[in-house]
């Protein structure tokens, strides 16, 4: 093994040897404040999927290696919990800045390994920020009740305290954003924090473990392990792991839920989605086409929150279509390297393989190809490229509508009426984000009062909340009671007790004339 010199903050990235004769890069996991430095038993290959080359090889976790990280943070946990909310919230300060003033080298981590470009990536780190700068308000978060003479010279309060090690289950499309929704608030509220990015995009993890290290965080409150089921399973099947957070397909979030539960663990587990964009016939064509295009070929569509089914309300269907072929002609697609670059290519070869099938087989199935993403200009190469794509008249019994496909293809379905729009979405399994797009008030408050999602938007195509509210959908959407980051994901990782407290007469600390300070 070699070791280069250079490396950020004093931390040489580890070089190997690769079977080509040159050296690769190796991303390792992050324990105890610094890169773990054990021999791995396996390593997975890491592309660029600009190029469709290996660019690094990530360590994979073993049973052993994730209960060595849930032991470190464990032991870290006592000194974290009792660290004053004054102290949390100055390293979540220190923290915040240190990622926006290296957001654009988080951006192009983020571009290397996933492919979506540039802009993209750097408005997944802002809106991760968020979070973070929600997590800054911490004592304000954590404020309990206090009630007084709830009996004779008896009060009663009630506080909100840490669980301990939680644990993050991350997914390839957003490496830094998911992680943020869930370490700022977990770490601020008192617990140490395990995360397990995806295997496909990890150096943004480890670079932010890096941060946390720079912000004051003490070594151990913060570690990432990579891997794959092996090192997903040992974290939900560790007794020291209190909670888990997930954010991934359905079936993984259903066995995520399933397993950690009977474990006896907290668990929320956000699952995949099926996002429909409901287009009255009064509304702007204009405003709802660029919405479609935007909203279903953003990072190639790989976002749980895309738009992936236009229901069109007759007699505006071929109208819509219509603007829509014109703004996808004009989309440029390339590499995130490349400045005038709209939309990049997909995560892996084989996943946009998988995507490219139902082009042929929504055809077969009776849809019709409005626009065909490999006829697209795309760069030369071997990268893992696919365009934007139409499918108009898709039916509900059509795979590309019955499938979560997470890639650049639109499928369109044109209903009759407002009821029968509602119906599609009220009979499709998940129910994680919606939209309608209208100017009629009375039909967008009764969409927002009847549509069974989570998440809605009026007149916006991704209504991810801000970061004070809490994202998560319904029905095959979300395994467990609480959303992700807000309100709800201070009590997710918090548990509340009530005191009640008789005291019979004052104490004195003696005198003390040096002004008072919180520390």
């Amino acid at each position: 093994m070699t070791e280069r010199s250079e490396g950020i903050n004093g931390h040489a990235p580890v070089v190997t040897p690769s079977d080509e004769g040159g050296l690769m890069t190796r991303i390792t996991h992050w324990i105890g404040g610094k890169p773990w430095t054990g021999t791995a038993e396996r390593q997975g290959d890491v592309y660029d999927p600009a190029t469709g080359q290996v660019s690094a090889h990530v360590d994979f976790a073993t049973a052993d290696d994730v209960a060595s990280a849930v032991a470190t943070a464990k032991e870290a946990f006592p000194a974290w919990r009792d660290t004053s909310l004054t102290k949390r919230s100055s390293v979540l300060f220190a923290f915040r800045e240190l990622v926006r003033e290296h957001r654009d080298e988080l951006a192009a981590l983020i571009s290397a390994e996933h492919g979506k470009v540039r802009s993209d990536a750097a408005g997944e780190v802002a809106r991760g920020l968020e979070v973070v700068e929600f997590a800054c308000g911490i004592p304000h978060l954590l404020k309990g009740g206090f009630s007084e003479n709830v009996s004779t010279r008896v009060d009663s309060y009630s506080i909100r305290q840490p669980l301990g090690v939680v644990a993050g289950i991350t997914p390839f499309n957003f490496p830094a954003m998911v992680p943020m929704w869930m370490f700022p608030v977990a770490i601020a509220t008192g617990n140490t924090f395990v995360l397990k990015p995806s295997e496909k995009d990890p150096s943004a993890a480890v670079r932010l473990a890096e941060l946390w290290q720079q912000a004051g965080l003490p070594d151990g409150v913060f570690n990432v392990v990579h891997g794959d089921k092996v090192a997903v399973d040992a974290l939900l099947t560790h007794p020291d792991v209190r909670a888990v957070s997930f954010v991934g397909s359905t079936p993984i979030a259903r066995y995520v839920y399933e397993t950690g539960t009977s474990h006896g663990k907290r668990v929320q587990a956000l699952g995949g989605a099926k996002n429909h964009m409901l287009v009255l016939p009064d509304a702007d064509l204009d405003l709802a086409a660029d919405a479609a295009v935007s909203a279903g070929f953003g990072s190639a569509g790989e976002r749980c929150m895309a738009i992936s089914a236009l229901v069109a309300v007759d007699p505006v269907g071929d109208e819509l279509v219509a603007k829509i072929k014109e703004r996808v002609a004009g989309l440029r697609v390339g590499p995130g390297t490349s400045p005038d670059a709209e939309m990049g290519p997909l995560v892996t070869r084989q996943h946009r393989d998988k995507v490219a099938s139902y082009l042929d087989g929504g055809v077969a199935e009776g849809a019709t190809l409005a626009v065909d993403g490999r006829s697209h200009p795309l760069p030369e190469g071997d990268g893992f490229w696919l365009g934007p794509t139409v499918l108009d008249h898709v039916t509900p019994e059509m795979a590309c509508y019955r499938d979560e496909i997470f890639g650049p293809v639109l499928s369109v379905v044109r209903v009759p009426s407002y009821d029968a729009g509602m119906r599609l979405i009220a009979d499709n399994p998940y129910g994680n984000g919606t939209a309608i797009f209208t100017n009629d008030g009375g039909a967008a408050r009764r969409f927002q009062n009847e549509v069974e999602v989570g998440m809605i938007g009026v007149n916006v195509p991704i209504p991810v909340p801000m970061a004070y509210y809490s994202f998560g959908g319904w029905k095959a959407s979300l395994f467990g009671d609480t959303h992700v980051h807000g309100t709800e994901g201070v009590h997710f990782y918090t548990r509340g007790k009530v005191v009640t407290a008789r005291w019979l007469g004052p104490e004195h600390g003696g005198v003390n004339l040096g002004f008072p300070t919180n520390g």
